[in-house]
Order: structure tokens, then sequence, then C-alpha cells
């Protein structure tokens, strides 16, 4: 298959990845039309019947270019499981013929991802790389997650989890270079390294410096995702029978004790606070910690008000909330003073840490989507992370409420309020088991917490209406109490 600087490549595919792409969880320009599409890699990994080629695609929107990973394969018959993932029927005009689909969906397509990183082979601009150390087997298959993600993890037996970064950033990809250091300093809340898969710097677009494909991590066996804990508990909560009619209704579910609860979640939440703290300790260990000056902390503030301008612009359902934003970044700006700084996670949120039968484990320390490469690598003061997660307890709390729209007005109500009563308390033992820990108590710094949440609330505003417009409301909903 032809492709490379300069080529298009097959132009009915070129045509058929142009409608197929939008429609796709990962793709991140859901809001903006497509204006220019074209192959920047094209590598063949494997031939004959089923075929693999590796594309990287110059997805041009707004005036800038940004690169995907695309695994296409190519059968003449296709399965009726793998129709669900078909971009279309190439024509033959490169010398190619068949259905052409996403392969991360296929199988008997994804085992020779392992072997390559097994025997570190060089194909084309891929480097198949094994971590130091360490062993591959080569007899798994490779099934997607149904996890809701923006990249696509290939789950290898019990073995493996393989993280393909859907969209391509240059340099190396801050998941593998802190998971990387994690596993060197024996950090038990992180899964250990086995392998990657780079595309070498030339001419794609993707910068001068090798760029990061995927990242092959050690597989979680009995792991339940945190999001899905949460919602259990949140789901346990509200069907609770309400309290039995006095004479102010209102007050009596306000008075409400979440605890009661059969599926309390709140102990869990103050482990997570813990694990979160030992994990920034190490972070702090394996990158070190830098003073800022207040400026710096200033800057910060200006940035989040800049963030907060672009997104109110918009998102017209901001704008009322805009005030209280404003006044909360500018109360730290006011106060700035020196800060410690690290390397954090950056996108820290209950879809991030699973549960296993040893504790807590943090994962995707890429940093979130929308932001710049440098900005994902920025160091930031750890409390950002806190804010992170006490942002993904407002989500879980009204996630149901916002995504059933057959509630009735009256229902809805009452279940805000239990809402709120089920996210205060996860957010205080969340808080507690991480100043018990020994991160930075956020009851201490209190105006910078808030800030953080407001910053996090605004950039999950964006991103929802970028990427799935459906759960806006749920960040919306959330920011009337947090401004409230």
């Amino acid at each position: 298959m032809p492709g490379g600087p300069g080529h298009g490549g097959d132009p009915s595919l070129v045509r058929l990845l142009a409608g197929w792409l939008p429609r796709q969880r990962w793709f991140g320009g859901k809001d903006s039309p497509i204006e220019d599409l074209s192959i920047g890699t094209a590598t063949e990994l494997r031939t004959g019947e089923p075929g693999l080629h590796h594309l990287v695609l110059d997805v041009r929107q707004n005036g800038a270019t940004e690169h995907y990973q695309v695994l296409l394969g190519v059968r003449r018959d296709l399965p009726e499981r793998l129709r669900p993932h078909e971009i279309g029927l190439l024509a033959g005009a490169t010398g190619i013929t068949g259905h052409a689909y996403d392969g991360a969906h296929d199988p008997e397509l994804t085992r020779p991802l392992l072997a390559h990183m097994a025997r570190e082979s060089v194909i084309g601009p891929l480097h198949f790389r094994r971590a130091p150390g360490t062993g591959i087997r080569t007899d798994l298959d490779g099934t997607p997650s149904t996890a809701e993600q923006s990249n696509t993890s290939l789950v290898f037996g019990d073995a493996y989890m393989c993280k393909l970064f859907r969209k391509l950033a240059p340099g190396v990809n801050p998941d593998l270079e802190v998971n990387l250091a994690l596993t060197r300093a024996g950090c038990e809340h992180v899964p250990a390294v086995h392998g990657w898969i780079e595309l070498a710097p030339g001419g794609d677009g993707t910068g001068g410096e090798p760029v990061t494909l995927a990242l092959l991590s050690e597989y979680l066996r009995s792991a339940t995702d945190g999001w899905q804990l949460a919602l259990t508990s949140v789901r346990d909560w509200f069907a609770q029978p309400p309290p039995p009619g006095p004479s102010d209704p209102q007050a009596a579910l306000t008075a409400e004790d979440p605890g009661a609860a059969g599926g309390d979640f709140s102990a869990e939440a103050e482990r997570l606070g813990a694990a979160t703290a030992q994990v920034h300790r190490d972070l702090a260990r394996a990158f070190g910690v830098t003073t800022v000056p207040a400026e710096r902390l200033r800057a910060l503030a200006a940035g989040m008000n800049d963030q907060l301008d672009a997104v109110a612009e918009a998102v017209p359902q901001l704008r009322p909330h805009a005030p209280a934003i404003r006044a909360a970044f500018g109360e730290v700006a006011a106060a700035a003073a020196e800060l410690p700084f690290q390397r954090v996670h950056g996108d820290y949120h209950l879809g991030q840490v699973m549960r296993t039968d040893t504790g807590w484990v943090l994962l995707d320390f890429e940093g979130e989507p929308a932001r710049a490469p440098a900005e994902r690598r920025a160091p930031a003061h750890p409390l950002r992370d806190v804010a992170g997660m006490l942002r993904s307890f407002e989500y879980a709390a009204r996630y149901l409420i916002a995504s059933d729209a057959t509630l009735a007005p009256g229902t809805a109500d009452m279940l805000e309020l239990r809402a709120r009563a089920w996210a205060e308390r996860n957010r205080d033992a969340f808080c507690a088991g991480y100043a018990a820990a020994g991160g930075p108590d956020p009851a201490a710094h209190a105006a910078l917490v808030r800030a953080f949440e407001f910053d996090k609330a605004v950039y999950e505003i964006r991103y929802e209406a970028r990427n799935r417009p459906s759960w806006l409301p749920v960040p919306l909903r959330s920011l009337e109490h947090l401004a409230g």
C-alpha cells in the first residue's frame, strides 16, 4: 500500500476513512468538519488473508493537523463479528481488494503485536520495544476492552493490557515515561511495563522525535474499575426508600446519611486517597520537586481565565457560572506564594483507577487528551490531581440522573439531594485518606483546590461538548452546586 509524506494513499480508502473516523469514540474532533485527510505513513505488518496495515492519518480541522493511529485490517469476506467495525469496501485501486475494517477488533491481527515486541522488530518506521529484564508471551490474542476511554486497550488473556494511543503527539507519551519510571522505582500502585511500540522520527508530520504508539503493561487480574464501583454505590444509595413522610420531606432528604446504604463507598475512597498520596511521593522521588515562584501561580490563574473565556464563548450554558469561577481564580492569584510543583497524573478520575485484591492501582498517566503535549508533561501542584478526583465524585454522583431521560422532575430533584450527599461523603473520605498518608492537606489549601476544581470543570465542559455532547449535562449540573 503506498503512503508516506506527499501521498494520499488509495483515494477510495481516504474517502472511506473520512466518513468512518468522526464516528469513533476516540476521535477528538467531533465538533468540526474534516477539511482534509491523508495517509501520513502506511506500513504493512501482515500479508495474506487477513492483511494488516498500520496507518498514521493526517487530519486537518480548523486549520490545524492532528495525527491518528489506525490498525487497518483487510479481508475478502468479512465475518459477522467484525461487521460493526467495517470501514468500507476497497475498490482495489492500489492492488488491495476487500473489506477494510478496524483491525484492533480482530484477534487474528492483534497477536502479531506481541511477537514483534518480544523480538524487538523494526518494520519500516515502526520500532517494537521490550522492557529490560522482561519476557513477553507470544501465544495470546488481544481483544478490545469495553471500558469508556479515548484510546483502545487490548486485553491479552490474563497477562497483558496493550493501550493503543489513537491520537498521537510528538515524543515519548507521558504514560510510558511515567509508568517506566514508577516501575523502576518499585511503585506498588501501577502496573508493570513490559513493552511498547514507537514511530521513528521522520516526515510523518508528528515531529522530530520518536512517537509512542502503544504501551504493553501487566494485566490486573480480578481488578474492578473505580468508576463502576462508584456507580454501583450511587445506584444502591438512590434505590434506598425515601424517608417516611415528615412535614418537610426536603429537610428529611437533606439529613439522610449515605453511609447507611449497603454500597457505601467511603472506605474505598479513603484508601484511594492514601494510594494517591503514595504515588505522588514516588513521582516526586523519580522526577524531582521544583519550587515555583508566586508569579508562576498568577500566570497559572491567568491561563485558567483564558480557558474559561474560550469555553464560555463556545458553550453558552457555561456563561452564568463564569463570574463565580473568575472570582475563585482571582482569589488564588491574589494570595499567590511559592509552591512545590512535581510530575502528577494530570487526568485523574475514577475511570483511571482499578481496585485489585491488594489495593488501588493508578492507570493512564498520559494527561488530559485536549491538552498540548508540553502541558501534559509540565510539573504541577499535586492538589491538581486531588481536584480531578473530587470532580470525578461529582460526576459519579450525577451520572445516573443525567443518563435517565425518563425521570420525573420531582424524582430528579430528590436524587440531586442524594447525589450531593454521596459526593460530599466520598470527597471528605478521599481527602482524609490523602492527608493522612502524607499528601498536602486539601483543607489547608481550600482556595487552591477550589480553583483547580473549577478549571477541571471548565475543561470537562469543553471536552464533553466536543466528544460526548450527550454527557454535557453531567459537568454542568455539578457546576451549579460547586458555584452556588
